[in-house]
C-alpha cells in the first residue's frame, strides 16, 4: 500500500467557535484531502461539493452543547435539522452510494435501568437531542420515500484528545490544570456511557462499509460511570483532593442515565479496542502536554 489510501476526501466544516484547524494537521498533507471553509446550510455550496463522482456522504456537522441550545436554540435547528435536510437532498439528486448521519445517545431521553435498542421509542428532552432526533427522522425518510441509502449511528459520549474545552472531561481536566474547582451538575449522580473517540470513529468506519440501508446502530462501550465517579477519578490521577468539587445548580431538563444496547455493531465485527481508564489516562496526559491546543480555546 502507498502512503496515502485511494479516496478523495472533502471536508466541509463551517470552523465555528468549536472548529479548529489544528486538530486535522497530522492529514493536511494528504493530496487526496481537501478542506472546505463552509455551511451545510448552503444548498449552493453543497450541491457544488455533492457531485455525481462522490461516493459517500457522512454528516459529523452538528452544534452539539446542550447548555448552550437551552440558551438559544435556534442554530441548531438552522444547523441540526435543515442542514441535514440540504445534505439528504444533495445526495438525492446526485445518486450518492451511501448517506451516513452521525446521531446521539441523547435521542431516546433518559432510563433508569435496562439499555435502549435502536428500534425504541424518541424522546429527546432538550433543544440539541430533539434537533439530532429530527435530523434522525428525517433521515430515515429519505431511504423510505426515495430509496436513498442511508446509514445512522447513535453513539455513546465520546472522550480523548483535541475535544472542545466546554465538554465535561477535558473541562474537569483544564480546571485543575488551572487549579480551579471543577464543577458538578446536580448531586453529580448522572450517569453516561464513556467511549474513546478511536474506537468510535472505527465503528463508524464499519457501518459505512458493512452497515445496512436504512438501519440504524447504537456504538457504545458499557463504561457507565456517574459524573462525580469521573470527576474523582481524574482528581486521584492528577493528584488532587475531593476539596476540588463543589457541585452546581442542576442543568435544565437533565438526563439522569443513558445505557445503549450496542449488540447489533458487535454482529458486524467491532468491539472497543481501548481499555476504559488506560484511554483515560491517555487523554489526561494529551491535555496535560498540549497546553498550546487549549490555552487559547479558553480565552
Amino acid at each position: 500500500m502507498g502512503k496515502y489510501p485511494t479516496y478523495h476526501i472533502i471536508n466541509l466544516d463551517k470552523l465555528t467557535y468549536a472548529g479548529n484547524p489544528n486538530n486535522l494537521k497530522d492529514i493536511q498533507e494528504n493530496p487526496r484531502y481537501q478542506f472546505v471553509k463552509g455551511d451545510i446550510c448552503d444548498r449552493e455550496l453543497v450541491e457544488k461539493l455533492i457531485s455525481d463522482d462522490i461516493d459517500f456522504v457522512v454528516n459529523f456537522a452538528a452544534e452539539s452543547h446542550v447548555d448552550r441550545a437551552i440558551q438559544d436554540a435556534s442554530s441548531f435547528v438552522q444547523t441540526n435539522v435543515f442542514g441535514t435536510y440540504v445534505l439528504l437532498e444533495a445526495s438525492r439528486k446526485h445518486n450518492i452510494k451511501k448517506y451516513l448521519q452521525i446521531s446521539t445517545d441523547e435521542v431516546y431521553g433518559s432510563l433508569e435501568k435496562g439499555s435502549f435498542k435502536e428500534t425504541d421509542l424518541l424522546q429527546p428532552n432538550n433543544p440539541y437531542s430533539a434537533s439530532k432526533a429530527s435530523a434522525d427522522v428525517m433521515t430515515r425518510s429519505y431511504n423510505r420515500t426515495y430509496g436513498l441509502f442511508t446509514l445512522i449511528t447513535r453513539s455513546s459520549n465520546n472522550f480523548g484528545p483535541f475535544q472542545y474545552p466546554e465538554k465535561l472531561i477535558p473541562s474537569f481536566i483544564i480546571h485543575l490544570l488551572k487549579a480551579e474547582k471543577v464543577p458538578l451538575y446536580g448531586d453529580g449522580l448522572n450517569v453516561r456511557d464513556w467511549l474513546f473517540v478511536q474506537d468510535n470513529c472505527e465503528a463508524i468506519d464499519l457501518v459505512l462499509h458493512k452497515g445496512t440501508s436504512g438501519e440504524i446502530y447504537n456504538i457504545g462501550a458499557k463504561n457507565e460511570k456517574t459524573n462525580l465517579e469521573m470527576a474523582k477519578y481524574i482528581l486521584r490521577e492528577m493528584g488532587k483532593s475531593e476539596d476540588f468539587i463543589t457541585f452546581v445548580e442542576d442543568r435544565l431538563g437533565h438526563d439522569r442515565r443513558y445505557s445503549l444496547n450496542e449488540s447489533k455493531v458487535r454482529k458486524l465485527g467491532w468491539t472497543p479496542k481501548n481499555e476504559f481508564y488506560s484511554a483515560l489516562k491517555q487523554t489526561i496526559s494529551w491535555y496535560k502536554g498540549n497546553e498550546w491546543w487549549w490555552k487559547p480555546l479558553i480565552k
